[in-house]
């Protein structure tokens, strides 16, 4: 009997103003079957943001009890507010053959590791420190204090680059996101050609 189709599980991070939401809608524009796994978050919306799209906002009581009832596959504290990726999403979409992408920080991929040692990890990366600063400085959306603070926060990011699978270099947005693209193919296809169990 042939087993259900189950989608893949993608885990993309990389350090902050890298440009992982750009990269991330170009691939959901263009490849129907990719859900993208909406996380729960603590910290106030910013102006762009949709409730439900970009993150579910939640106030820390709702979280808490999140963590509690054992919904979150992993959950973390990035600039003092908590972040977490609910188990139920993404489980739900990959039974019903959906691949999913999951946008987390370095220490929640530490984690979904450990629960989900089947997921393809891949690290965004600026093509160099100095044009992450670049890039922050023209989105102008940081104080300077904060700026730096997150720049440092950034190199201490890159640092574990190493333990993904794939790293993608963030020169340009549609090239980050046809490089994870062809990533995704090329997983599936792994996948499906895996050697039969000998008798």
């Amino acid at each position: 009997m042939s087993q259900e189709p189950t989608g893949l599980l993608f885990v993309i991070s990389g350090p902050g103003g890298v440009g992982k939401d750009t990269v991330i809608e170009k691939l959901l524009q263009a490849n129907p079957n990719l859900h993208y796994s909406v996380s729960f978050t603590t910290r106030p919306k910013r102006d762009y943001e949709v409730d439900g799209k970009h993150y579910t906002f939640v106030d820390e009581e709702r979280f808490r009890n999140l963590i509690a009832r054992g919904e979150l596959l992993e959950h973390a504290t990035v600039n003092g507010y908590l972040y977490g990726t609910s188990r139920t999403r993404v489980e739900k979409a990959q039974k019903q053959g959906q691949d999913v992408i999951l946008k987390i920080d370095v220490q929640g991929a530490e984690t979904v590791r450990k629960k989900r040692p089947d997921a393809i990890f891949i690290f965004i990366q600026p093509p160099s420190m100095e044009e992450l600063m670049k890039r922050r400085r023209k989105r102008g959306a940081e104080p300077p204090e904060v700026m730096r603070e997150r720049q440092k926060l950034a190199e201490r990011e890159m640092s574990f680059a190493s333990f993904y699978d794939y790293v993608v270099v963030n020169e340009n947005a549609d090239q980050a996101a046809r490089d994870i693209a062809a990533i995704i193919e090329a997983e599936k296809r792994r996948r499906r050609v895996q050697p039969e169990p000998t008798p």
